[in-house]
């Protein structure tokens, strides 16, 4: 599944499916499980949209310091005890993404693929996040994990069952909770992208991996 996507810098700030053309020094930025990303949220005191920096990865119930889980099924995300009240409560949000990354369901190592779309030049993830107050940390923790639906026939072919939920432009309102919506309404949002132009390459690895560690959680992928 997903544990790795780019992003351009001027989007770490950005509120609106708008945006201005990138540039020469408009960088890639690539972001992995453990890193913080920038989540779209709906702040419910001002009622506007504001951008928040979260951990991607809930904390392990054993070690926090770990990432699980990391993603969340659409299909009970409304269910499962981690997610469903987040879900209820309007904590959901959107990373923007311009590439990401999948690998295939196979024993042996990992081979990873990049998924790049065609026109769109911004695909709009559903995320949901939590708050964690942590035993010995002055500040609480804020977490969230991506949305995952079935496989389009693109990425199916790796083979991988799953695949981020890409949420459509008229969709952001009802997902961040702008817009007044049930539950099923919401979940409805959540649904596999299929008929578009992606193209999807093989990474090319130049240097070997070091062991994961928690300061340097890279090597996971």
């Amino acid at each position: 599944m997903c544990g790795k996507f780019t992003a351009k810098r001027s989007w770490t700030e950005l509120v609106e499916f708008a945006w201005t053309p990138a540039t020469a020094d408009d960088l890639s930025l690539t972001y992995r499980v453990m890193d913080p990303v920038s989540v779209i949220l709906l702040d419910i005191v001002t009622g506007q949209r504001r951008v928040v920096p979260m951990r991607w990865g809930f904390p392990d119930p054993v070690d926090w310091r770990r990432p699980k889980p990391i993603h969340a099924r659409a299909g009970t995300i409304d269910s499962v005890a981690a997610f469903a009240q987040a879900f209820r409560d309007g904590q959901r949000g959107i990373v923007l993404m311009e590439t990401f990354n999948e690998a295939p369901d196979i024993d042996g190592p990992t081979i990873q693929h990049i998924i790049t779309p065609g026109g769109e030049g911004m695909l709009a993830a559903a995320f949901v996040w939590r708050r964690f107050e942590i035993p010995g940390n002055p500040a609480p923790l804020f977490a969230c994990v991506l949305a995952t639906v079935p496989a389009n026939k693109l990425i199916a072919a790796l083979p991988t069952d799953r695949m981020p939920a890409f949420l459509a432009p008229e969709d952001w309102e009802t997902w961040l909770g702008e817009k007044s919506a049930s539950p099923d309404e919401v979940k409805a949002c959540l649904k596999t992208v299929e008929g578009v132009r992606w193209t999807m390459t093989r990474e090319e690895r130049t240097a070997k991996r070091a062991r994961p560690m928690v300061s340097d959680p890279t090597g996971l992928f």
